[in-house]
């Protein structure tokens, strides 16, 4: 996820180290050029970099395991050669009676290759060319251990560890052997990862082991919760860094959240720019409990970020957005328009669709109303405040917001109306909804021909 890459970038920025991006891509059914596009896109978006890897090369490449099976056979033929691997004709059905057998004996289920014909009648198979895995020869007994960084010292007893499959029988290396062998070719020191994969962790040790290399350091991160408390899924609304880009969330400000969901930068901050998080950054610092994705905490923080942003970066922000709402470009006058009303909206808003959508009334020729807005605010001295606006709006000599303030004020002011009654009609008139940017700016930026021309249109659609 989005956050293991983020934790995997700021330790080797703060440690000047060297962040790779490989192509996990061995499984077929799952595996594509668009996922990894989508991937490779969004780290690009998040202002993740990589020193090496896929479309940057690098002195390891090439960097997609799908171009590496050659190099996972020759390990394989390795160890099995060396006794440390062999092939299994276990079929499905014989292992789940095997495992049936050893539950009720009170025994460990983990597979232990005792189903498996003799080596020279498995090599005879092999060369009928039968159908096998190649599984992994977990040494019995024993034990593997090893110091995590973020959950310090963890062992795990190989009676619960099976011998694991590291050649499927289509010939494809399963993720424990590419994933384990691109680790030693690429010479990896640090993993950091989900703790999902912690049960792998042993593995992948022994298999380093058997290959004669150094194993890198390990480090799991916790899962994520949802703010039930329960692990993050689709079910707490959409995770994938794509459906946050679509939302209107600034990088920045995802970055700036992934990065404290069990880190603390220190100093009581909550906002940290990634410059500042790559110098405090420590991996032993990152926190072994669960984590809690709060989405409302997120949009918060999104609003945070747009509001620190300058007038002018938050125009160019937010320009392609309502540009892409109308299906066209904004003209000059348009963007002229935008960056008049743009500071008012940037106030307020939290996301950047949502500021596009606010805006949305300024550069249409109709607009359109919100159903329940219109209910709520076109009734009772709605006819009353449209008519006295029409009427005072048309006879100002200067149309800017001053003025339109003014004359606006003085007449609510004759005429006894509140500023909620009075003028709450004119802005779903002139804008099609109860909330958008405040009236007197939005009625300078629209123009004085197009908001009586609304006005008129919500009195007459209002009736008698």
């Amino acid at each position: 996820g989005a956050r293991t890459a983020l934790y995997n970038w700021l330790f080797a920025r703060s440690r000047g180290g060297t962040f790779v991006l490989r192509s996990d891509d061995t499984d077929r059914e799952r595996s594509s050029d668009e996922y990894a596009r989508d991937i490779v896109d969004n780290l690009r978006w998040l202002g993740l970099d990589w020193d090496e890897g896929i479309e940057v090369g690098g002195p390891h490449g090439p960097y997609r395991q799908s171009a590496r099976l050659e190099r996972y056979r020759q390990v394989a033929d390795e160890l099995v050669a060396a006794g440390a691997a062999y092939p299994s004709f276990a079929s499905a059905e014989a292992l789940d009676e095997f495992r049936r057998r050893a539950r009720e004996g009170g025994r460990a289920p983990a597979y232990d290759g005792s189903l498996e014909p003799p080596e020279e009648e498995a090599k005879a198979r092999v060369a009928a060319g039968e159908p096998h895995t190649i599984r992994f020869r977990v040494p019995r007994p024993g034990r593997t251990e090893f110091v995590d960084v973020i959950r310090g010292d963890l062992s795990f007893d190989h009676a619960q560890i099976e011998d694991f499959v590291i050649v499927r029988s289509d010939g494809m290396p399963t993720y424990h052997l590419a994933s384990t062998v691109d680790d030693v070719d690429f010479a990896i020191t640090h993993v950091v990862r989900g703790e999902d994969l912690l049960s792998s962790t042993p593995k992948h040790l022994l298999l380093t082991r058997a290959m004669g290399a150094e194993p890198p350091r390990y480090a799991h991160l916790s899962l994520l919760m949802g703010p039930d408390g329960r692990k993050l899924s689709k079910r707490h609304g959409h995770t994938a860094i794509a459906a946050f880009r679509r939302e209107g969330y600034l990088p920045e400000a995802l970055v700036n959240y992934l990065a404290i969901l069990g880190w603390n930068p220190g100093e009581d901050e909550t906002i940290v720019a990634l410059d500042e998080m790559v110098r405090r950054f420590d991996l032993a610092a990152v926190s072994r409990n669960p984590a809690i994705f709060d989405p409302a905490k997120l949009l918060w923080m999104n609003g945070v970020y747009l509001r620190a942003l300058s007038v002018d970066e938050f125009v160019t922000r937010v320009l392609p957005w309502v540009e892409s709402m109308l299906g066209r470009p904004l003209d000059a006058a348009e963007q002229a328009r935008l960056a008049f009303i743009a500071p008012h909206v940037q106030e307020r808003a939290k996301l950047l669709s949502e500021a596009a959508e606010q805006v949305r009334f300024l550069f249409v020729d109709e607009v359109s109303y919100d159903e329940a807005s219109w209910r709520k605010v076109m009734k009772g001295d709605a006819a009353r405040a449209l008519d006295g606006a029409i009427e005072v709006l048309a006879g100002l000599e200067e149309w800017t917001t001053p003025e339109i303030e003014r004359a606006l004020r003085a007449f609510l002011e004759r005429e006894g109306l509140s500023a909620r009654k009075g003028l709450q009609p004119l802005r779903v008139a002139v804008s099609g909804s109860a909330v958008s940017p405040p009236l007197f700016e939005s009625l300078a930026a629209l123009g004085r021909e197009p908001t009586l021309r609304r006005l008129r249109a919500a009195r007459d659609r209002l009736g008698s």
